[in-house]
């Protein structure tokens, strides 16, 4: 019998006082990931550029978490330009990552959300591994992502 997989959300958003098309278009581009990534994961795209964001798109990266080198592959699921889209791990260390981005214009800015589900391999240990460790590190990475994202979209003075 199969064992039944926990799957965990987790949600951010921030706004940025940048129009939509703008933001969206810095999302669009796969290889500045790597600049709203904090430099303790040591995130990499080894896909080259240019990467035509579409449905179908397979995007890979290598990262290090607590020393673990770690090779990650996504493939874009769905593609809603100027709106959503949603990326999915194909290969990597979760047993399921479904990853969706959000964008909204709002006021003169953009609403920018991202909503992540997840599950870890492994069973109970794998949820322990959650509640000690990977819980944590995805709250940090997001908070820098959300920081990230708002420093690099502020309006020049």
């Amino acid at each position: 019998m199969a064992r039944r997989m926990r799957v965990h959300r987790l949600e951010q958003e921030a706004i940025v006082e940048r129009p939509l098309p703008e933001v969206f278009a810095f999302f669009a581009r796969a290889h500045n990931l790597e600049r709203i990534t904090p430099p303790w994961v040591r995130f990499q795209v080894l896909t080259r550029e240019p990467v035509r964001m579409a449905p179908g798109a397979l995007i890979e990266y290598r990262l290090r978490l607590h020393g673990l080198p770690l090779r990650w592959l996504t493939r874009i699921e769905e593609w809603d330009e100027g709106r959503a889209f949603v990326d999915r791990q194909l290969r990597g260390p979760y047993r399921l990552w479904h990853h969706r981005h959000e964008f909204e214009a709002v006021g003169r800015g953009t609403r920018v959300r991202d909503v992540v589900h997840y599950a870890l391999p492994l069973g109970p240990l794998g949820e322990l591994a959650r509640l000690v460790l990977v819980r944590r590190d995805l709250d940090r990475i997001f908070s820098y992502r959300r920081d990230a994202v708002e420093r690099l979209m502020r309006p020049a003075l």
